[in-house]
């Protein structure tokens, strides 16, 4: 019976409180914020694509100071050389030794902003820190505060300057996300906030309590039918005709790698907790496909050329291959 339990009380506060932080703060952006949520309580890391003006650095620097976190920003640019986001060997010449200055990457809370505005070369200087948590100078190891989150954002407007994210490093980012424009009303209320008297954030919780709501994240129990569902999602990103989407072949240069798979399970099990669970649903599952799938499936030219997108793919597969529908583990023990 331990695993149909409702979530402790104490949990649910804490996650309302920092929300209600946040939210005092930025207005709107409630799908986006959710995502952040998710993917500090997954352990994984955010892509945001919107316009410049909605918010996406605010969400985090907020929730930094919310949490007592260390957060960091780092403006790429094509001058910017990896050094300047891991650190570097230096030299002094008082006690003729060198010694490491570590980096900007070393905090709780990352924001890499338009990050496709340097080289691959710095962009790959992240791969080690996303994946490992740590980072290498000169053959010595430094391990990156917990918890530890890089959120990238890149501008969709602008391509003149910009350089395509290695694939190795998409596929690191647990979700894309999408932030819109706000609504006429949401706009009234930010223009009242931002022009109105300095709002103060509370810090209302510590990195160690985060940490601890990480640890029981990964207790949410996600039933095996919910993980096959998972596998068939991304399979049918790399074997489309398998799952009787055979017309999507030819769309589909590159499927979907195991992180994906990794991924939803994941982020269904942050979000039933972010929702009061301690199991997940496949309504937990559904909500995260498209955000999980969208920058790892691989368009061929004929599929651009025809003006599709992932999230139409995504979309495809979703409809062919249902969620399930059998009663979950959790109810049959409840019952």
């Amino acid at each position: 019976m331990s695993d149909v339990r409702q979530q402790d009380p104490a949990t649910a506060q804490l996650m309302e409180r920092i929300l209600y932080e946040v939210k005092r703060v930025v207005v709107g952006q409630d799908r986006f914020l959710e995502r952040v949520m998710v993917a500090m309580l997954a352990q994984g890391h955010l892509l945001v694509e919107g316009v410049p003006g909605l918010a996406k650095t605010l969400t985090v620097k907020t929730l930094a100071q919310a949490v007592r976190g260390q957060f960091k920003r780092i403006q790429f640019t094509p001058d910017l050389v990896p050094a300047d986001l891991v650190g570097t060997r230096m030299y002094n010449q008082k006690t003729a030794e060198f010694s490491t200055t570590l980096g900007p990457v070393f905090a709780n809370l990352l924001l890499a902003d338009e990050i496709n505005r340097a080289p691959a070369k710095v962009q790959s200087a992240l791969l080690e820190v996303m994946q490992e948590r740590q980072v290498t100078i000169a053959g010595e190891s430094h391990k990156v505060p917990e918890p530890f989150l890089v959120m990238a954002t890149q501008n969709p407007i602008e391509t003149e300057g910009t350089y395509p994210l290695p694939e190795a490093q998409v596929d690191r980012f647990m979700m894309k996300v999408l932030v819109d424009y706000p609504t006429d009303e949401e706009e009234y209320v930010i223009v009242e906030r931002v022009t109105g008297p300095r709002i103060d954030v509370s810090p209302v919780a510590s990195t160690e309590q985060l940490a601890a709501l990480q640890a029981q994240c990964r207790q949410v129990y996600v039933d095996p039918s919910l993980v096959q569902y998972a596998v068939k999602l991304v399979s049918a990103t790399r074997k489309p005709e398998v799952h009787g989407l055979k017309d999507l072949s030819r769309f589909i240069t590159f499927g979907a790698s195991p992180r994906a798979t990794i991924g939803l399970t994941e982020g269904a099990r942050a979000l039933a907790m972010l929702r009061g669970r301690s199991y997940a649903l496949p309504e937990d599952m559904v909500d995260l496909v498209p955000d999980v799938l969208r920058h790892r499936v691989v368009l061929s030219y004929e599929a651009l050329a025809e003006g599709l997108t992932a999230d139409q793919v995504v979309d495809k597969i979703m409809a062919k291959i249902p969620p399930p529908a059998k009663p979950l583990e959790h109810e049959k023990r409840a019952a």
